[in-house]
């Protein structure tokens, strides 16, 4: 076996390899590179099961960041658990083909009782009382304990929220050179997020953003060369990249308006009735699931769908196999956004009815995607002050909202979901290793989505004999 790093480098497309990425140029250069296929929807749970299992969304049942569970019938996006997942994963693949290859999971999706030697990954502690303590979670928990030992804390804030950005990503670079000087993994598997956040903020092709690439292509200089020294094999890879927007489309205010869609009020505001709404909608980006209650409900919401400004396209039941997501936790019907469009998931048009946890960063309990979590609120007039004012509240005992976020989704410049144009404004495959038997060169110019867990076992020398 030969050791393999793969750099997840979240929002970086081929077509930005150059100038302003020396680093990652001088590695395409060095080995090979292609553009890498986009799935439906190009969004980071769905891609990173796909390149974890050879498989589409619909058979292995990551079909967004979120789903309703058919059980239960709830809604949540950014589940961690790895047995959600159906299929075997590269690691539990390798692991079996040589019972001596051991893995690092670094903040890639789906880590939380993944088959893994190492791993660390972002995972609050929520509180009896309704607080919530920012943590990282590790097994052994003596390796999350030694990285920030030795690192200091997780920049947790950074990772999300309105202060994300490069302290994230440098933390994780740290911590993979750490990890592979000094546990010398087979494969390690690292997430490099904060290019992914300015791009959303602004747009690709705003200044701030394209100095995040620059940061980015800095990190991943860094990496290469760690991975030189341990004579690890360098793959470079993204779930997507990111598209300018400037129109949000509230489906769920359209459901909501033709009778569809019904909340629950209550003393934080209304939330969305998941079980007693004919139809609504989980927003994710540019793509959104539409649940319904079947027969006229879906015809209607159908209707709805297809008459909405900002809807390029919508599939229903088996329509839903053209894209992949023909699968029970998708929705009855599946809708993509228009260029230059993306889904909010605000369900309420009152003020006066707008859920408590909508001016707060709340990944779990919003229904759907919210990227305005990356701004402080420009309404603010010193939000550093609302937020002393909101720590000093906590210290006291008092119970209180971090109420910063806006809800303004023009402040959107950018978003990814549907599939791309040009496959060169998709994901990236980069690696430090020529086209060959191992890994090799797409016939169609373009590396196959579902082809990228075969392609890291060749590159660790565990290809199916």
């Amino acid at each position: 076996m030969r050791p393999v790093l793969v750099l997840d480098c979240v929002g970086l497309s081929l077509a930005q390899v150059g100038p302003r990425t020396p680093h990652l140029a001088a590695l395409a250069a060095r080995g090979s590179s292609a553009p890498l296929e986009a799935l439906l929807p190009a969004v980071t749970c769905s891609a990173q099961a796909t390149y974890l299992t050879g498989l589409w969304p619909d058979q292995h049942g990551a079909v967004g960041n979120g789903w309703r569970l058919p059980s239960t019938g709830e809604v949540n996006l950014w589940r961690q658990a790895n047995s959600l997942v159906e299929g075997e994963k590269v690691y539990e693949t390798a692991r079996r083909r040589d019972p001596a290859f051991t893995c690092a999971k670094l903040f890639w999706w789906w880590n939380v009782g993944a088959a893994v030697d190492l791993s660390v990954t972002p995972r609050p502690h929520y509180l009896a009382d309704g607080a919530k303590q920012v943590a990282i979670d590790s097994w052994p928990r003596s390796f999350g304990a030694e990285l920030e030992d030795e690192l200091g804390p997780f920049p947790f804030f950074h990772f999300w929220g309105p202060k994300a950005g490069l302290p994230s990503s440098e933390w994780i670079q740290r911590a993979t050179v750490r990890t592979l000087e000094q546990q010398r993994p087979t494969l390690t598997l690292a997430y490099l997020p904060h290019l992914d956040y300015d791009h959303q903020r602004f747009g690709p092709d705003d200044p701030r953003s394209l100095q995040a690439l620059e940061e980015l292509d800095a990190l991943v200089g860094e990496l290469v060369a760690a991975a030189d020294r341990v004579g690890a094999t360098t793959v470079v890879l993204s779930e997507y990249a990111i598209e300018s927007v400037s129109r949000p489309v509230h489906v769920n205010r359209a459901l909501r308006d033709a009778g569809l869609l019904v909340t629950r009020p209550g003393p934080g505001g209304d939330t969305l009735d998941v079980y007693n709404s004919a139809a609504f909608a989980l927003a994710d980006h540019q793509l959104a699931h539409v649940y319904t209650k079947g027969g006229d409900a879906q015809t209607a919401a159908r209707a709805v769908l297809e008459d909405l400004p900002g809807v390029e396209a919508v599939a229903g039941g088996p329509e839903r196999a053209d894209w992949h997501l023909d699968h029970p936790n998708a929705g009855d019907l599946v809708a993509v956004a228009e260029p230059d469009a993306w889904f909010t998931y605000y369900y309420w048009s009152d003020p006066a009815h707008e859920p408590d946890f909508a001016r707060t960063v709340d990944i779990h309990r919003k229904p759907g995607y919210d990227p305005c979590e990356m701004f402080a609120d420009p309404a603010l007039r010193v939000p550093a002050l609302r937020v002393a004012r909101r720590l000093a509240q906590k210290k006291l005992g008092m119970r209180y909202l971090m109420d910063v976020v806006p809800l303004d989704a023009s402040l959107i410049g950018g978003s990814h979901g549907r599939l791309p144009a040009r496959p060169e404004h998709g994901p990236v495959w980069i690696t430090s290793e020529p086209w060959g038997a191992a890994s090799p060169e797409p016939a169609s110019g373009v590396v196959g989505a579902t082809s990228v867990r075969d392609r890291l076992l060749g590159l660790l020398g565990l290809a199916e004999a």
